[in-house]
């Protein structure tokens, strides 16, 4: 039996022996990774750059995407390292600190998301009261719980995860993963069990509860609203559902090939399911809003090309 004490490091068995074709599938992930850094930081420079883009709805925008560099940063570079490794293992405490961050992007993601559609809300159904109700202090204060209350939140069941007596250390995905390192235990993992559950009601079903109400009321307004008030709720609306949509297809991905048997599908097409959520979504979210939203599509033409 292999205890907590005796594993010091994990072994990915999702990886499998592709030749030479590592290094073409090294220079796909580099250069995706490049795209995903370059685009967020196009648009939070264009953001921050500009008064006239100094908004709660583009600071959130803003904050999104600071959290998109730093899911990817998570993911990116290690894989890149694994893809090229013959051997295919990590440190335990580099485990747990990539679990940390990346279910810590997943939280603050979704958090972020319900906020947009709350602003979104206050806009369309409280239009005359926007401004008073959506100050710059109460915008800088739900951004810093956006981000406080995962970065502490995540904490826990990451620290009780590394306490666990472990009978194993082979995890059978691509990347470090809480539910696998939970199924190694020997030891109890109730406690482990609950704060899962906690975790999942704060940061999944507490998110997506706010934003069915807020599209709910969206909805009763446009409905009775004028034709301007449905234009400017499809044209604000239309990328975030696009992509809360896509997040949270990308999750239930994940979800399920963790934890069912998934061992009918072909290995690429659980690889790539698993990494949907943390990898398609950090190039979408730029892409989308980037080309949706007049104000940001015009500056970042300007900044791009207008030095040409």
């Amino acid at each position: 039996m292999i205890n907590s004490t005796q594993v010091s490091y994990f072994t990915f068995g999702a990886y499998f022996n592709i030749g030479l074709f590592k290094y073409f599938f090294f220079l796909i992930i580099m250069c995706f990774y490049a795209v995903i850094i370059c685009a967020n930081l196009l648009v939070i420079v264009v953001i921050c750059m500009n008064r006239s883009l100094h908004e709660p709805m583009y600071l959130f925008l803003c904050s999104l995407f600071v959290n998109e560099l730093f899911g990817s940063t998570g993911l990116f570079p290690f894989l890149l390292v694994q893809i090229l490794s013959d051997i295919h293992t990590v440190s335990a405490p580099f485990c747990f600190l990539q679990m940390y961050c990346l279910y810590t992007y997943a939280a603050i993601q979704f958090i972020n998301l319900s906020i947009m559609s709350y602003d979104r809300y206050l806009a369309i159904c409280y239009s005359l009261q926007y401004n008073t109700r959506m100050t710059y202090n109460k915008v800088a204060m739900i951004i810093a719980v956006t981000w406080l209350v995962p970065l502490i939140g995540v904490a826990v069941p990451i620290f009780l995860s590394s306490s666990l007596q472990l009978c194993g250390n082979i995890i059978n995905k691509v990347y470090c993963n809480n539910y696998y390192v939970v199924k190694l235990a020997c030891s109890d993992t109730t406690v482990n069990n609950i704060y899962g559950l906690i975790n999942t009601c704060l940061f999944v079903f507490g998110p997506l509860s706010l934003i069915l109400y807020t599209y709910v009321r969206i909805l009763k307004v446009c409905y009775s609203g004028s034709k301007q008030t449905r234009q400017k709720a499809v044209s604000t609306c239309t990328p975030h559902l696009a992509s809360l949509l896509n997040f949270s297809f990308g999750s239930f991905f994940e979800i399920v090939e963790s934890r069912f048997d998934m061992r009918s599908v072909p290995m690429m097409l659980r690889i790539f399911l698993s990494l949907y959520f943390l990898t398609c979504q950090p190039i979408f979210n730029p892409l989308m809003f980037g080309l949706q939203m007049t104000k940001i599509r015009s500056l970042c033409k300007s900044l791009v090309f207008g030095k040409m």
